[in-house]
């Protein structure tokens, strides 16, 4: 198994360790980093790994790789140095889902998705050491099967009324302007903004494409805040070292675990009144 080359995984660690030692510091100099030959090699070698279909422009790995992978990803480095890189628009295509619902799936080209996987080769470290415990899905070394255990972990203590966040849609009604907000709180650097909001701009007024590279990272980001006000909520309510609440969050899909005594209702109204209409609750039999 190829692995990152140790000067990336060096940097990742650096970024990591003085974002998790600074939480205001906000980053500069990180346009460099995406531009590297050895950050677009690695984001080749993830976006190879993955595979996938090819994007509007019809080209596929099998054809870069017949043409020579070095000299195109000389050409999308050149194009990022220079500031002449624009994104072409996604691909879209529909999957089927259960009761007869379709989900869209948004396609990157090969070479967007390159673009967009040295992008986060450099953000994700910073926003990961942001990240709240009860968040699990497209995280580095988390797994779902983490996240049923939290689930079950939390059941066995007791916390059995359970409310179901559904957060309908939530991918395609993402605001760009509120993404891009919560990324300036942490990166100081013009050209990487520029690109993210080219990025934003190629899959329409508003969402994150389900598809794209980067967009797991960036939902991550926005839901954070609900993540860090369930962790207050665990913090707030804590007897000793016994909690009344718990939480697991997999990408859009939202579970929160309240203790089952009658005295502790309240809660279970607290949180559904702060979820809205989008809730379900339920109990643990």
């Amino acid at each position: 198994m190829t692995k990152t080359p140790s000067s990336l995984q060096d940097l990742s660690k650096s970024l990591y360790d003085k974002a998790k030692a600074e939480p205001t510091k906000r980053f500069w100099g990180l346009y460099v980093h995406v531009c590297k030959k050895e950050t677009l090699q690695e984001a080749y070698r993830m976006a190879r790994k993955n595979n996938g279909a090819p994007g509007i422009d019809g080209v596929t790995f099998e054809a870069i790789e017949e043409s020579g992978a070095e000299s195109f990803l000389q050409q999308i480095r050149d194009e990022l140095i220079t500031n002449t890189y624009r994104p072409m628009r996604v691909r879209k295509k529909e999957i089927p889902k259960d009761g007869g619902k379709v989900r869209t799936l948004s396609i990157p080209s090969i070479r967007d998705r390159v673009v967009q996987g040295a992008l986060k080769l450099i953000l994700e470290p910073i926003f990961e050491a942001d990240f709240q415990p009860g968040s699990y899905g497209y995280r580095p070394k988390r797994t779902a099967h983490e996240a049923v255990s939290r689930v079950a972990e939390a059941i066995v203590t007791e916390k059995t009324k359970i409310i179901d966040l559904d957060l309908r849609a939530y991918f395609d009604n993402v605001q760009h302007y509120l993404v891009l907000e919560k990324v300036a709180k942490r990166v100081q650097d013009d050209e990487v903004m520029r690109l993210l909001k080219m990025i934003l701009k190629a899959t329409g007024k508003k969402g994150v494409p389900q598809g794209g590279v980067v967009s797991p990272l960036l939902s991550n980001l926005y839901l954070n805040e609900v993540d860090r006000m369930l962790e207050k909520a665990i913090d707030t309510t804590r007897n000793g070292k016994y909690t009344y609440i718990q939480y697991v969050r997999y990408a859009d899909d939202l579970v929160i675990l309240i203790d089952s005594y009658s005295r502790h209702d309240w809660l279970v109204k607290a949180v559904e009144s702060d979820c809205g209409k989008n809730s379900r609750s339920s109990e643990w039999r």
